[in-house]
């Protein structure tokens, strides 16, 4: 049995990567639509903050289930067909998300399009697929900035066409811009982009959900890199859910204003990924800028308090998103390059519901401690960052341990 992956006998070329990362951007763009609405089109339903918070976190517990079952079928089947369906379905969930006739409706329904976006993994697959390792920190930060770009412009258009003061009506209008986007993807994806790899008909061994869990958690470096994910999107998530309301209750921001601020941050991120983060990674360390990264999140976050304007708060967010930008494509790019070649979308979509769990998680605890004091999701997301440091540094030393242990896989 070959040691590698079963692939086309013309497998796609190195550029191929950046071609799917060019029509995933439109999928990033219907999202970076909806975000900073998401917590005034819970409010036009009359929903406490709890409710809000609750609707937020819906989509990323069905990304929690759905990414490492769609890696896992795409390390079998192939990449192409499953990405071309989870986006489409997305896409039809978008359209539904307009028409839902109260909080509970919008719930189920946040909740089966996270399911169906939990396909990171199977694009982090493609972009391993075709992508030698030296090189995969600068493909995943790319495929970082087309997500960031898609918060520069998505946020602002979904701020020009949303209205809330007509209520639930009033965001419908972004709902349908969305749903377009994610299934025009879709649609140039089957048409342009070629599979990088076959159905895999060995016997390879792929344990279940759970079992592989266990199997990542043991591992010396991505059971590391688990934890740091987790831990960095319990604090970013919870801090995003309620963003909206503590500048509202800070300042008296609107939709308008918050899709200004995310434009900011995404103009920082994706300069960052396109033109830093990659050159950093290779000169001093994966393991290295991502716990810089971390570190200038935690100072960000824990100074946002203190904020005495709100051109200072979105100050503070663009350099928490610097150091976000700097840390992340060096998670998935050292997960790719130390599991399995044979499940590699299957761990990578292990990570990623890590994330997802954190996207649950921080929302939540972010909804209940906000009523309390508005300042104190941000304490708490500071606190849970501080030991992702040094979890980052474990995972680099415990990398270079197993790069020596496994020169061949290593190269792959």
């Amino acid at each position: 049995m070959s040691d590698t992956p079963s692939r086309e006998a013309a497998p796609p070329p190195p550029w191929a990567a950046l071609s799917l990362i060019g029509l995933i951007f439109l999928n990033m763009l219907g999202f970076g639509i909806i975000v900073p609405l998401l917590p005034f089109y819970a409010k036009s339903f009359d929903a406490p903050a709890w409710q809000i918070t609750l609707i937020f976190s819906a989509f990323s517990v069905g990304t929690f289930f759905g990414e490492p079952y769609w890696g896992r079928l795409s390390d079998k089947y192939g990449r192409k067909p499953l990405l071309v369906m989870t986006i489409f379905a997305n896409g039809l969930c978008y359209l539904a998300l307009a028409f839902a006739p109260n909080a509970w409706a919008a719930f189920a329904i946040r909740l089966l399009g996270g399911l169906f976006s939990g396909n990171g993994s199977i694009i982090q697959g493609y972009i391993a697929d075709v992508t030698p390792p030296e090189r995969r920190t600068r493909q995943m930060s790319w495929m970082s900035a087309a997500w960031n770009v898609g918060l520069i412009v998505g946020p602002g258009l979904g701020g020009i066409f949303a209205k809330p003061s007509l209520g639930h009506i009033g965001f419908q209008l972004p709902l349908f811009i969305s749903a377009g986007l994610f299934m025009t993807s879709a649609f140039l994806i089957l048409l342009f982009i070629r599979e990088s790899r076959q159905r895999d008909e060995s016997n390879t061994h792929r344990p279940n959900r759970w079992a592989a869990t266990g199997e990542a958690a043991r591992h010396p470096v991505i059971g590391r890199l688990m934890l740091v994910t987790f831990m960095v999107g319990f604090a970013f998530t919870g801090i995003e859910a309620i963003f909206g309301l503590w500048t509202e209750a800070r300042y008296g921001w609107g939709p308008r204003e918050i899709g200004w601020a995310f434009m900011f941050v995404g103009i920082s991120s994706a300069i960052t990924q396109i033109f830093i983060t990659a050159p950093l990674s290779e000169r001093f360390g994966q393991a290295t800028m991502l716990a810089a990264g971390m570190a200038i999140t935690v100072v960000c976050i824990g100074m946002q308090p203190f904020s005495p304007s709100g051109a200072f708060t979105i100050v503070l967010m663009s350099l928490s998103a610097i150091g976000q930008s700097v840390a992340w494509p060096n998670v998935s790019a050292l997960i790719s390059e130390t599991a399995d070649p044979h499940r590699q979308g299957q761990i990578l979509g292990l990570n990623n519901a890590m994330g997802a769990l954190a996207r649950v998680a921080g929302p939540q605890c972010a909804g209940a401690t906000f009523p309390i004091n508005i300042n104190l999701p941000y304490f708490q997301g500071a606190l849970m960052v501080v030991p992702a440091i040094f979890f980052a540094l474990s995972a680099g030393r415990r990398a270079k341990i197993w790069r020596r242990d496994n020169p061949e896989q290593a190269q792959e």
